[in-house]
């Protein structure tokens, strides 16, 4: 057992998987990259990626299980199982369509599935159990980050700030790097800085309340707006935007911090469809106000948050919200900064957090610290994640 692990560790270079899938549950992100070295001498090579999709009965699932009144424990027990399966098959999946075997990959690296994330009370859930992983690939298998920051005061989220400052930082220009997923969260990458300086916090919703306004609109025929075409047809109703702007309690609170589904919640979403029908807006002008929602809170976080102490140029975007059309043509309109795709820094926007995961797992294994404490809030520089080793 310690052969196998040493084995790898000693390899100069290695092949690696990670996975993540998000609060969109659009699916599960599967990527195999070949990495060397640690901290900011990191380099990887993506070498294939792919996302294996949720059924709509997975994801009303999982959804249910993010829900203190629809979710049980013999639920969780059942669903902990059954997506380590399917994080297994995303593994097999993503191999295959590279043409690799799945005894050449070197470690696996999974984020698992949030099912509940109570950071004030230094508790959260990621399910997907990593046991199965690693007995369906036989492959040692990293995962169930978040705890391990949270053990220190910190609130497990976010963690992909640490990859973002050793592989995007730049001496002369500052950076925000944006990921649009079910939430949107940004990292704040100071020119010339170290990692003390980076900081990193989750704006508000980003796809989660857009993705729950287009099933409702389309009667379930959709899970969500692709391109922002249908929210691109209707008109934002300005005074129903403020007013929810004004009413969102977690744009006052002060970084670090993050959220969820435990907040923006389907009853959320269901409360601001209920007041445009009032309002008299038709299906599109509601989902054109809640994208613009996301954008919006997206300006407030970055003009109070980090602009008045921060000299920041450029900001790039990755996450399946990068496709949306209108939210990109909004934060343009909005933000004064060059904004760009994390495709342009050499890397797919939708592989973006299956890499950063692999990154993660790889600093796990070579006993590195991989969060970064003024982003998270935990007390001290931590070496997140756990280990489990096939039979």
């Amino acid at each position: 057992m310690l052969n196998l692990i040493e084995n790898i560790i000693n390899k100069k270079t290695k092949k690696a998987i990670g996975l993540m899938s998000g609060t969109s549950l659009d699916g599960i992100d599967a990527c195999i990259i070949e990495i060397e070295n640690y901290d900011e001498d990191t380099k990887y090579k993506l070498i294939e990626f792919l996302t294996l999709e949720y059924s709509l009965e997975e994801k009303n699932r999982i959804e249910k299980l993010c829900n203190n009144k629809t979710s049980t424990v013999e639920e969780i027990c059942f669903m902990n199982t059954y997506l380590g399966n399917k994080f297994a098959e995303a593994c097999i999946a993503v191999c295959n369509s590279a043409n690799i075997s799945i005894d050449e990959i070197d470690f696996i690296s999974s984020h698992g599935q949030t099912i509940y994330h109570m950071p004030n009370e230094n508790s959260t859930m990621q399910i997907g159990e990593l046991s199965v992983i690693a007995a369906r690939t036989n492959c040692l298998t990293v995962g169930d980050f978040r705890p391990s920051d949270m053990a220190y005061g910190g609130q497990g989220a976010p963690l992909v700030p640490f990859v973002d400052y050793i592989l995007y930082s730049h001496n002369e220009k500052g950076r925000i790097l944006l990921n649009l997923g079910g939430i949107a969260n940004i990292t704040v990458l100071p020119a010339n800085s170290t990692s003390k300086d980076i900081f990193a916090f989750d704006t508000g919703p980003a796809n989660l309340l857009i993705n729950a306004i287009t099933e409702k609109i389309t009667n379930g025929e959709k899970t969500f707006d692709e391109g922002g075409k249908m929210a691109l047809k209707g008109k934002v109703d300005e005074e129903l935007l403020e007013e929810i702007i004004l009413k969102d309690t977690y744009l006052d609170i002060k970084p670090p911090k993050s959220t969820g589904r435990e907040y923006y919640t389907e009853d959320f979403a269901n409360s601001i469809y209920e007041k445009g029908i009032k309002r008299g807006l038709s299906n599109y002008d509601i989902l054109a106000t809640i994208t613009a929602y996301t954008a919006k809170t997206i300006q407030n976080q970055i003009n109070r948050f980090v602009l008045p102490k921060n000299d920041i140029h450029e900001l790039y975007i990755s996450g399946g919200g990068s496709h949306n059309q209108m939210i990109v043509k909004l934060l343009k309109e909005c933000l004064d900064l060059e904004i760009y795709l994390t495709d342009d820094l050499g890397l797919p926007s939708d592989a973006k957090e299956a890499v950063a995961f692999a990154i993660l797992g790889n600093q796990f294994l070579l006993g590195k610290s991989n969060n970064i404490p003024s982003a998270t809030g935990a007390n001290r520089d931590v070496i997140m994640g756990k280990l489990t080793i096939p039979s």
